[in-house]
């Protein structure tokens, strides 16, 4: 599936309410659950398993889990090749492990005709899925951007 695919399939989550490890369109939905049930929807079942995980997980140990297990399953790219569809990895704090998932949805035009920003789509706690300007602050906690791989796994 296209990036514009994927974007697409994206914006359909959109008011999905926020859920802590759920991963259902309209019933509920964390950031990887977003990514989870993307996936679903693209690529049919998902390659492996998710255990339980607390709103914590990842830190006390300060293992990179979610980013080592997007590279067994997604394709890693350059931080700076942005597409639509691309699935992007945040640390939300320095020192802190990244743990917080999006999606490219747009990638902004500074064309002379029109000026639009970049935009992505995430669950973010207390607001549901939502698509937010992926301005200055959001593009500095960007770590690592990857892409659904063409052909299930």
């Amino acid at each position: 599936m296209s990036g514009a695919g994927i974007a697409a399939l994206a914006r359909g989550w959109l008011g999905t309410p926020y859920v802590h490890q759920a991963s259902r369109r309209e019933a509920g939905c964390d950031c990887l659950g977003l990514i989870r049930g993307i996936w679903r929807e693209a690529l049919g079942a998902e390659p492996a398993p998710l255990p339980p995980y607390t709103m914590d997980w990842s830190e006390p140990q300060g293992q990179e889990r979610l980013w080592q297990a997007a590279h067994s399953y997604l394709t890693p790219k350059p931080l700076e090749g942005a597409a639509l569809g691309d699935v992007l990895l945040f640390r939300m704090r320095t020192g802190s492990v990244a743990k917080h998932l999006g999606i490219q949805s747009e990638l902004g035009d500074t064309g002379k005709r029109a000026v639009s920003v970049p935009r992505f789509i995430h669950a973010y706690s207390g607001r549901g899925v939502v698509e937010c300007a992926l301005s200055a602050p959001w593009q500095r906690r960007i770590v690592a951007r990857f892409a659904y791989p063409q052909e299930v796994l």
